[in-house]
Parts: C-alpha cells; structure tokens; sequence
C-alpha cells in the first residue's frame, strides 16, 4: 500500500482546516476519545454541527481565533491507500509555514472560496506550487452550499483558474466542486450537485497516479556517518552510513564521492542485519566500497555515469522566511543535505510580484519575499538543478547570528 503526501492551501476562511476535519470525520478517522472531545467542544457551527476544523487547530492561538498558524500534519487510510496531510496556513504571514509543509508533498489541494473565486493567496499559493514543481494539483471549490450548489459559479471560477494555471505552467490540475461543511464530494458524491459527474475527493486521491519523476540515474547519498569500529573482531570494517536521496545503488556500481572526484566500486550493502543487491531512495543503508578512499561527513556518494552539479557560484529561487530582511553584507550558514558551509548573497537577480506574476527589481528581500538570487559558497557544493532532482536540488539558509533558519533554496542554475 503506497503513501499520497499532499498539503491543503488557500486563503483565509476557505475551509482548509474542516475539509481535513470532514476527510477524516467521513472516513471513521478519528479515534474514540477525539470524538468525545469533539463532541463536548464549545465550537459549534452556525447550525449546531460539531466544528471540524479543531482536529487539526492544535495551536491554543489557532483554537481562539479559529484560523491555521502552524503546519499540522495528519495521517489517515483506506483500504487503498496511505495519506499523510499537511494542513497549512491561509494567513499571507504564515507564507513559510505553507512551503515547510508543501516541501514534501506529491500533490496541492487549493481551496477556493465560491463567493470570492480566485484571490491574491489563491495566486500566492498557485505560484508556489509550480515554484516547487508539484505535479498534481486540485482545485476544491469549496462552500458551495451557499452559492446554491451553482454550475455557472463552479465554471467561472475553474475559467478564471485555469488561465492562472497556463501562466504558471500547472499541467496537471483537476476541480472539484465541494461542501466542506456538509460533506458535498469530500467522501461521497453530493446529490446537490447533479450536473458535476467527476470523482469525489477522496476517489480522487486513492487513485491518482503518484509515481515519481524518474530519477533512477540521479543516485545520491550524501554520507552521514563514517562507520570505523577499529575493534579486533571489525579491525578492517569500513563503512559508509546515509539515507538515499534519490536513484538506486546496487552491488558492483562505480560510483563517485564528491567533491574529490575519487571513485571506486560498490562492494557490499548493508541494511540492519541484511546485504541486499540494490538499495533505492529512502532508505538508510550502508556502503561498502572495494577501495579505501578519504570520505568524511558531509561528502557524496554519487552514479560516476550520471555526475551532479558542481559549483560554488549558483543561481537560485529563495522564499525569505526571517522577521528580519535579508542582509546581504553578512555570512549566512547553507545546510545541503549534510552538507553545512558559509555564503554570501551576491546579487539580488529579482523579485517575483504575487499579484501580477512579473519579475521587478530589488534591493533586500523581507518576510514571505520569493525571487531569485546568486550565491556564493565556501565550498564547492555536489548539487542537481531543482528541476531533474528536487532531492538534491535545495537548501536552507541559516542566519550565522542564530541559527535561525532564514530561508529555503531551490537550486536553479550554475553561474559561469
């Protein structure tokens, strides 16, 4: 049984919270003591209806003032499949919490409001999606209940998005019309809604196709952990311990550690008490090579065939996620993997306008600020551009003063 990761997004009070309420409410999700506590909530709906959108407002903050401020993450299945849900702010403050909890996602639920159609978060979010290159996204047209279960709403809107999505370059999208609050098309399909004759939500999510970009060739682990017992039994044990990033290592591959270009043979791998022919991404193994190379923490494990990036001046897609602007006469910290080394803004290339989609010119970047910036790093970085391999195509920065996580990188091209 496979796992669909997706994350909801939209503006203020579009229902975000109480579509993953009702997802789970409507699946028999939610365990017999949250039922009760649901039950005995002060927060109603207007007609009595239990409120739920508390399943997922953790945050006391969130709870008074009925919005999402933090990422909440949620895990529920069917007899299909596995789900593990991001429910992220609608808030244009909360900006960064939105591309933590969509940093890891397979697929976007958009919410749109069917009394307010496409507004600024609506393109904020959209933006973002096709910023981190999400493959699938839906687009729930959700409280409409109080359009009267409109078709002509329902198919303004989908017009009005889907010239948004053609600007953006979204291929894959899909709409659906939705009553959050009633239960319209989450689970079940919607009686009120007889001319829209698509899958409900969830139908949708248990057979959308989720196969990944293929990335067999791009094999990447970035070593963690440098294993040397140096005991009698182990005296000439050597091994090399990480998580695989992406592609597949199997017995016998020549592979390449960077950034010093040394290569040699994967002899053995190890995972637990087990030495399987091939390892693939996600899992933690490790390797064993037929040579005895310096390689330290820090360092990659890579397919010789299929060599990454390497550069120390690179072009990238920043989302300023600090209080404070951007500095660019400091050193900041950039953690790639396992990977930490300082840099430096060099040069501000431009900032992107949410409302209008253009590149302007700029000067600082503040809270939420997405555009494109150079960087120039200590040490020669081993990365993919974020378009192959997202895997080893990003990055954060870290304020040097702190050790605040100040933004997100997407790597994008080599600066000659």
């Amino acid at each position: 049984m496979n796992i669909l990761k997706f994350f909801t997004a939209g503006s203020v009070d579009d229902g975000k919270s109480t579509l993953i309420g009702r997802l789970l409410y409507d699946t028999d999700s939610i365990l017999a003591d949250q039922l009760e506590a649901l039950q005995q909530s002060n927060r109603k709906n207007d007609d009595g209806s239990i409120d739920l959108a508390i399943l997922t407002d953790g945050l006391r903050a969130e709870r008074e003032q009925g919005i999402t401020i933090d990422v909440a993450y949620k895990y529920f299945q069917t007899e299909k499949r596995k789900f593990i849900i991001a429910d992220t702010p609608g808030h244009i403050q909360y900006t960064r919490n939105m591309v933590t909890g969509a940093s890891t996602a397979n697929l976007a639920i958009i919410l749109i409001d069917a009394r307010n159609g496409v507004v600024e978060q609506t393109i904020r979010h959209s933006y973002l999606v096709s910023l981190l290159g999400i493959s699938h996204v839906v687009i729930c047209i959700n409280k409409m209940d109080m359009e009267n279960y409109s078709e002509e709403v329902y198919l303004q809107i989908t017009a009005a998005y889907k010239t948004l999505a053609a600007n953006l370059k979204l291929k894959d999208v899909t709409f659906i019309p939705v009553s959050a609050l009633k239960g319209d098309n989450i689970v079940n399909h919607s009686e009120n809604m007889p001319w829209y004759t698509g899958a409900s939500l969830l139908d949708f999510l248990e057979t959308v196709e989720t196969s990944e970009k293929e990335t067999s060739d791009f094999a990447r682990m970035p070593v963690q952990w440098v294993i040397r017992p140096q005991t009698d039994e182990l005296h000439d044990y050597r091994g090399y311990a990480g998580r695989i990033l992406s592609g597949t290592f199997k017995v016998n591959d020549r592979v390449t550690v960077l950034p010093s270009g040394s290569s040699s043979v994967v002899e053995r791998i190890e995972v637990f008490d087990q030495q399987p022919e091939e390892a693939v991404a996600g899992m933690s193994v490790t390797l064993h090579l037929k040579d005895n190379i310096d390689i330290s923490r820090g360092d990659v494990l890579v397919n010789s065939n299929h060599l990454p990036q390497s550069s120390q001046l690179i072009e990238a897609d920043l989302c300023w996620m600090d209080n404070k602007p951007m500095d660019d006469s400091i050193t900041y910290f950039l953690q790639h993997n396992s990977k930490l080394t300082k840099c430096k803004i060099r040069e501000i290339l431009h900032k992107v306008n949410i409302n209008t989609l253009e590149k302007e010119e700029a000067y600082e970047f503040k809270l939420n600020d997405i555009g494109r910036v150079v960087i120039k790093t200590a040490d020669e970085l081993a990365f993919d551009l974020y378009t192959e391999n997202t895997a080893n195509g990003s990055a954060i920065l870290i304020d040097s003063r702190t050790n605040l996580t100040v933004g997100a990188l997407m790597f994008r091209a080599i600066v000659e």
